[in-house]
């Protein structure tokens, strides 16, 4: 079965994103023990990917030696107009997350969606319903502004805490699951 899962990172305080707009903050905890094991199992799942127009342009900012995915199917929301990748295999959307998340599972196949940053759109899918899992990966930073986690427009139900692992330099991951309650 597809699950559509959030794997992120955010500041204790809940943010993805510092107040400039940069994660920055983050990159001095790449690589803590414990974290390239679990990411790499996560991809090993992963089927599609889905992002919004600010994680998308953070990958045409940094130029395409930087897009890891290779031609994992990627649906990117925007209102923009972006160029591609060449040798990706993006489709970018824009309307309702609802509307496309049928076309997305289809492009998983029998692997996940992972929703790759972007707080707005998880938020999106979050009110949706349609938001399986999330893995939270806290860092011990407080940031007091930013770009927020999740923000959603109306409260979920209770999701169930299925693992959580210390990881090296103060890190927690939390892996939540909104269908088991």
């Amino acid at each position: 079965m597809v699950r559509t899962v959030y794997y992120v990172a955010a500041s204790m305080d809940g943010y993805i994103a510092d107040a400039d707009n940069s994660q920055e903050w983050h990159r001095d905890f790449s690589g803590a023990e414990g974290q390239d094991t679990h990411f790499r199992e996560f991809l090993d799942r992963v089927g599609a990917l889905v992002m919004g127009a600010g994680t998308y342009g953070s990958f045409q900012a940094a130029g395409p030696e930087s897009w890891a995915f290779g031609r994992t199917p990627t649906w990117v929301f925007t209102h923009h107009e972006f160029p591609g990748i060449a040798g990706a295999d993006i489709t970018f959307v824009r309307g309702d997350v609802a509307e496309f998340h049928p076309d997305i599972v289809d492009d998983a196949g029998d692997r996940d969606i992972w929703v790759v940053g972007g707080g707005n759109l998880a938020g999106q899918l979050m009110d949706q319903g349609l938001v399986d899992e999330m893995v939270l990966t806290v860092i011990p930073v407080a940031l007091g502004s930013g770009r927020p986690l999740m923000p959603v427009t109306k409260a979920t139900e209770p999701a169930a805490l299925v693992a959580s692992h210390a990881l090296g330099q103060g890190l927690m991951q939390l892996h939540y699951d909104f269908g088991r309650r």
